[in-house]
Parts: C-alpha cells; structure tokens; sequence
C-alpha cells in the first residue's frame, strides 16, 4: 500500500509538471502504465541494494598451530601431544600481532585437546588482549591421526616404503595409513582426556575423509549455530582439520583437496554470507575464498615449506 501510494503520488507531481502548453499530451512511452513500471523497477533497485548491504555477514578465522617439535623433527605426529618449538612459539606470537593491527575481536574460541593447538591459541589471545574469552576444546578439532606411522620420520618412511606409498598414506582422500595396535603407546584409549569419548569413536588411524566425517559432527551442531548467533569465531587447529574444513567451506574436490597445504601460524580469514558461504576476497589463494593474512609472498613460502617435509 505504501508503495502505491508512493508510485500515484510521484506521477502526480511528475503530470503537474509537464502540464505545461507544449507537454499537454504524453507520447505513448510516457503514459501512466509505463511510468508505474519505471517507478517500481527504481523501488526495486533501491531495495535490492539496501537489502545487499544490510544482508547478514560473518567472520571466521582459522589458524594451523604453529610448528611444533615434531613439525621440526619431520616426524608423523597425528595425536601424539608434542609442544610448540621455538619458532612455533614465534609463529603464533607472529599471527596474534597480524590479527591485533588488523582489528580483529573474538567472542569464542575452539582448539583440540593437544598443546601444540592450544598453546598458539594462548599465545594469539593475548598478543590480542583476549584471554578473558571463552575457550572451548574438542578432541573432534584433533589432527588427523597417523595411526602406526605416528613418530616415524617422514623421510625415512619415504625410504623404506617408497614416495608413492607415502603419498597414498599421508595425501590420499580416503585410504587411511596402517592401524595403530592398541597396546601401542600412542593409542588414544589409553589417555585420560579421552575417557568420555566412546571407545568406538576413537580412531586407530585415520584417512582425511575420516577426519572431515568426525569433525563435521561439531561444526553442523555447535559451530554453524554460534556462527549464525553473530559471534565471531576463532579456531586454531591443526592441518587435517582445517583442510576438512575448508574443502567443506569451498566445495573443494575430493582430488584437489590432497594438494592443498595450509601453513603454520599464519590466520586465514572468511567472510561468509547469510547462508555460510564464502565471500570471495581478491587476496585469496586458490582454491580458497579466504585471505591469508600478512606478506603474501611469505605465505606462499611457507606454504612450500609444508609441501617439501616429504621430499
């Protein structure tokens, strides 16, 4: 109704105006059915763009922890609960500095149940001044486990069993590598920060889809939800999960999600609309929509680094 009246109310004015002697007869692409539909066809531009610029938008940061001593090492690491080396310790300082000059805030953050993860996450709140906010840890954002490769050397596997072989164990979708005994000391049903968790849930090894399966269950139930509350989300995890996640986030293939390699201690920034689909940013590096923050020849660098632990 409001619209209608708007419409006749501006085609009045508008006929006062050209009732003048020389402008006494309208043509016919000026009559009164054709001036409606230009009206509503500008009413229909404005709203779309009041519409596009109020639409709801959110931000999700990730980052991969920083290298730890087993990163170091080029050990598989998987759910083993190694610490951050030093220059994992100066990674996340480094990614907690990026985020404050770039003024970033959070309300909630999430990490794994292993220090390497949770220690960047401390380090990043409080070069952000965000220590007071809540943390939430969940073995679901764990690393992909290794299962029996976990604390061999990357290098000396590739000798022993061949690239090839190692390449289908650490970067195939869907083939996990050989199973972890469960007498073997890395076995997780052994740890008492998994006791609540079935023992049918605990992996013994684990492919990346594997990973996505187990991770996803928390980011369909608790994340999405406080994502669409408008909190803004900080998560520091590890290589596998993020991988998960942003093959989920991207729609990224199956095959293409096996080169993909996220670095250490560097944030990842998402914008995503109303729907939680990724808003493309023009620093994004393919595949991804999100932007890496920082000096993007660095991250490429280090995104190099992270191909080249299995030469």
């Amino acid at each position: 109704m409001f619209l209608l009246k708007y419409l006749l109310t501006s085609f009045a004015v508008a006929n006062a105006f050209m009732s003048t002697p020389s402008q006494k007869t309208l043509t016919p692409s000026r009559t009164f059915g054709s001036q409606i539909e230009q009206r509503i066809s500008q009413v229909r531009k404005h709203a779309t763009r009041a519409s596009t610029s109020l639409a709801m938008k959110y931000t999700l940061v990730l980052v991969r922890h920083g290298e730890s001593t087993w990163n170091k090492a080029n050990l598989f690491t998987g759910w083993a609960d190694v610490p951050l080396s030093e220059k994992g310790v100066e990674e996340a300082t480094a990614g907690g500095k990026l985020l404050a000059e770039e003024g970033f805030t959070f309300d909630v953050a999430y990490t794994s149940t292993l220090k390497r993860a949770i220690k960047t996450l401390w380090i990043i709140l409080e070069e952000m001044d965000l220590m007071y906010i809540p943390i939430v840890n969940t073995w679901r954002l764990n690393e992909r486990h290794y299962g029996a490769l976990q604390g061999l050397n990357k290098q000396e596997t590739v000798d022993k069993y061949g690239k090839e072989q190692v390449l289908i164990w650490r970067r195939s979708y869907d083939i996990p590598p050989p199973e972890l005994e469960k007498d073997n000391e890395h076995y997780p049903g052994k740890d008492p920060r998994y006791a609540d968790v079935a023992e049918e849930d605990l992996p013994l090894a684990e492919s990346l889809k594997l990973t996505e399966d187990r991770f996803m269950v928390d980011w369909e139930k608790t994340l999405v939800p406080e994502i669409k509350s408008g909190k803004k989300i900080l998560i520091a995890a590890h290589g596998n999960t993020l991988r998960a996640l942003v093959k989920h986030l991207d729609g990224i293939s199956e095959d293409d999600i096996t080169g993909l390699n996220i670095p250490t201690g560097i944030p990842l920034v998402y914008e995503l609309d109303e729907d939680l689909q990724p808003i493309p940013h023009s620093d994004a590096i393919a595949p991804l929509s999100g932007r890496y923050l920082g000096n993007q020849e660095e991250v490429k660098a280090r995104i190099g680094a992270v191909v080249a632990q299995t030469k």
